[in-house]
């Protein structure tokens, strides 16, 4: 049976407006330390990806930092993490955070956030990796994205047989139970792209 051993969280290198956003990432933080499940994500120190991780250091739990070279300093890398990697670009960093993770939550963020997600919701829809996606929807951040799906839908754009396959949760403590469910009901063999991404 599968088992959910590591989530990559992908959130914004800003603290957002709202100070919620940071109370969350480290009530993610924690709660995956707790749970003896290992956080993966890009490396930084700023904002929320800070929070999330030091958070689950602080608590015990596993950390891995994948960060570019070119940010190590707009970033703050963080180097307290147990597992880090500095690699060449975005490209590479984007594939080892896939390769190390069972799942993936998207808190709160910018531009990145929302490239790194919208290509993991891609890649489910085209079927190359069933690990569950979930949106931690938190004060309704979320909400603009899930309706611009739903405009897509209405248009024409997504049909029902390539549907886009995302977990939504507003609760921090439901995060990890939902994806524990999702994985083990996963039947995917392997964690691995399939041939031709």
């Amino acid at each position: 049976m599968s088992e959910l051993k590591n989530i990559c969280v992908y959130c914004g290198s800003a603290e957002g407006v709202d100070p919620v956003f940071m109370n969350v990432a480290e009530e993610l933080g924690t709660a995956m330390a707790k749970a003896g499940v290992g956080l993966v994500y890009g490396g930084g120190n700023h904002g929320l990806m800070g929070a999330v991780a030091r958070a689950a250091i602080a608590h015990g739990g596993r950390v891995t930092g994948i960060i570019p070279d070119f940010l190590r300093q707009k970033e703050n890398m963080l180097t307290s993490v147990q597992d880090l990697h500095i690699v060449p670009d975005m490209h590479t960093r984007k594939q080892m955070m896939f390769e190390k993770a069972d799942a993936f939550v998207a808190l709160p963020g910018g531009i990145g956030t929302l490239e790194e997600l919208v290509e993991q919701l891609t890649w489910v829809q085209l079927q190359r990796h069933r690990k569950p996606v979930l949106l931690a929807d938190i004060s309704g951040f979320w909400q603009p994205l899930l309706s611009l799906l739903g405009h897509m839908r209405e248009q024409g754009f997504i049909r029902p047989s390539a549907e886009v396959v995302t977990l939504v949760t507003p609760k921090v403590e439901a995060i990890i139970p939902m994806l524990r469910a999702a994985v083990a009901a996963s039947a995917a063999p392997d964690k691995t792209l399939l041939p031709g991404l």
